[in-house]
């Protein structure tokens, strides 16, 4: 071992008198994670929780910065914590974090795990609070509060001054729950014992038995995906098919060539420290990711090379990413203008990645023109795609029309364009796809968002597959989700007889004017 070694280590395990003396100039990262249960002896911790993202513990975050977040000692074996320093124990104990995500996701997935952990009672009775909550009358039937349930019993609670406008439980409000009086609308009277129950929970603290450890819903396909017309449009929609493209490769890698000489870009290397610190912070505004509150904000380039040593098999990344043969992908790097190739030693990996995603960008621009699908024999089998039960969240939303009597969204559009679903009277059933239904594309599989059937007196079109993009543009999409359309339009083309009808849409609106209301 270097002597350097053998010093540093002496200094750290067998002189800590001197480590922690303030005019001794050694500083040290410490992996706390290398010892799993975390470091009691009285160090200064600097530098702490060296952990990767990957682990599979549900509240790694939180076990990590738990463990690495010691008091600091002074060289007395005093804690500097608030009783002894006040104030500026936010300055002398930090926890620095070194890990493979960005602030943003480590803080929202920290907030995510304590928020989990709490047993925080609700402050307020709003909607929201009342959402998916199981209520039960006397004679054992339950009921799941739905949204538009709960907007009328918050209406009514308000209306009586049972909760006031900023939905707290008022004075009079807390004597009509104990006094069991509380106004409730008349199909909720039923269930009076359960919601006053929920009430009290409000303002008492009272923790309510949770229905599950993992807050998610069970829940079964319902008669709509037993209806005759659904059955009929996954009749239509289940066919499987193959794909045939042909173009010239000359065309390709002349392409991918003036491609990469015009776009190819690599950007030097950046590392930021971002720092925060987490509020005193309420369950709901964890759950909400507002615990936390960025302070500091630093970047700086990174000028050291630290690829030197690092061997790439650029050529058989390339085919893997492409799926190119060897010999095309040798084509396209020696035709590179020289000064673009040169690149390729300011950042290797990101070289590669984007050297991969131009070529490919071009491979699908040639196939829009020239790819053919054929139907086969095959069919999807609904027992194998449409799962008899799923797990969701219960954030998922409760709807109408839809095969399961709840649906978990992807983002805002996804949301809007199944409540319009649910309520609209122009729809008969329909389904969010799983990924287990795919179209076979040249850069591997796509799987539509929506299937959905129409009432024969209400459109023109009845059966209708669709794409739900924030953009009816056709310009606005490129490369290889341009591809994704235009194969899913050739597979549904075949397929569908003319009486399926696949397109992108932005909104349920827009997707009206392509069906055209009679």
């Amino acid at each position: 071992e270097d002597s350097d070694d053998i010093s540093a280590y002496d200094l750290i395990m067998k002189d800590k008198a001197r480590l922690l003396d303030l005019e001794e100039p050694t500083r040290f990262i410490f992996s706390h994670s290398a010892l799993k249960e975390g470091w009691d002896n009285p160090n200064v911790f600097q530098i702490c929780a060296l952990k990767h993202t990957e682990a599979a513990s549900k509240n790694r975050r939180r076990q990590e910065v738990g463990r690495g977040m010691r008091i600091c000692v002074n060289k007395d074996g005093v804690r500097q914590d608030y009783d002894t320093i006040g104030e500026a124990v936010h300055d002398i104990n930090k926890l620095t974090i070194i890990a493979s995500e960005s602030y943003e996701d480590f803080a929202k997935g920290l907030q995510s795990e304590i928020a989990d952990t709490l047993k925080d009672r609700p402050q307020k009775a709003e909607v929201e609070f009342f959402i998916g909550k199981m209520i039960t009358d006397a004679m054992g039937v339950e009921m799941r509060i739905d949204k538009d349930t709960a907007k009328k019993l918050n209406k009514v609670l308000y209306k009586h001054d049972i909760i006031d406008e900023s939905d707290k439980i008022t004075e009079d409000g807390k004597e009509a729950i104990v006094n069991n009086t509380v106004t409730l609308p008349e199909n909720l009277e039923p269930f009076r014992e359960s919601i006053t129950k929920l009430l009290k929970s409000v303002y008492t603290g009272e923790v309510l038995k949770p229905e599950n450890d993992r807050n998610t819903i069970t829940v079964t396909l319902n008669q709509n995906f037993h209806k005759k017309e659904f059955q009929e449009l996954w009749k239509k929609i289940n066919i499987k098919t193959i794909y045939e493209v042909k173009f010239d490769t000359e065309t390709l890698i002349n392409d991918s060539v003036i491609k990469l000489n015009a776009d190819l870009y690599i950007s030097d290397r950046i590392y930021e420290i971002k720092t925060g610190f987490l509020k005193d912070s309420s369950k709901e505004e964890l759950q909400q990711k507002d615990g936390f509150k960025q302070t500091k904000r630093e970047s700086k380039k990174l000028d050291s090379d630290i690829y030197t040593n690092t061997l790439y098999d650029i050529v058989g990344e390339l085919v893997n990413a492409t799926n190119l043969t060897r010999k095309s992908i040798v084509e396209i790097l020696k035709k590179m203008s020289p000064k673009k190739f040169a690149l390729l030693r300011k950042n290797p990996e990101e070289f590669i990645a984007k050297c991969g995603n131009l070529i490919n960008e071009v491979k699908a621009s040639l196939i829009i023109n020239n790819i053919v699908y054929h139907k086969t024999e095959k069919r999807y089998d609904s027992k194998t795609v449409f799962t008899n039960e799923i797990v969701v969240d219960r954030s998922a939303e409760t709807v109408k029309n839809h095969i399961y009597d709840y649906i978990k969204t992807d983002s805002n559009i996804e949301k809007d364009f199944a409540e319009a679903l649910s309520t609209s009277t122009a729809v008969s059933v329909f389904a969010k796809l799983p990924k287990d239904f795919y179209i076979t594309i040249p850069t591997g599989r796509y799987s539509p968002d929506w299937a959905i059937v129409f009432e024969k007196e209400k459109v023109r079109q009845i059966y209708f597959v669709a794409e739900t993009k924030g953009s009816d543009i056709s310009m606005d999409l490129r490369g290889i989700e341009a591809l994704k359309i235009h194969c899913a339009k050739e597979h549904f083309k075949e397929i569908g007889n003319g009486e399926v009808i696949f397109d992108k849409v932005s909104s349920y609106d827009k997707m009206l004017e392509i069906i055209t209301v009679k």
